[in-house]
């Protein structure tokens, strides 16, 4: 099995797991997850911005 392969099912088992034994503390990192993942590409595309306007 390739590696890639082995990992992606490691992951999947895991997650599967996870929302088995514990549900709500899945959804809760998944929600905070989102959420800063959301912020971090906001915080990048005004850094782009800023310094497009910049070369102007």
């Amino acid at each position: 099995m390739d590696a890639k392969k082995l990992i992606a099912v490691l992951a999947v088992v895991f997650l599967g797991f996870w929302m088995f034994t514990d549900p709500d503390g899945l959804a809760e990192t998944a929600k905070s997850a989102g959420s800063e993942g959301w912020a971090l590409t906001s915080q990048a595309f005004a850094g782009i911005i800023d310094f497009v306007g910049a070369l102007g």
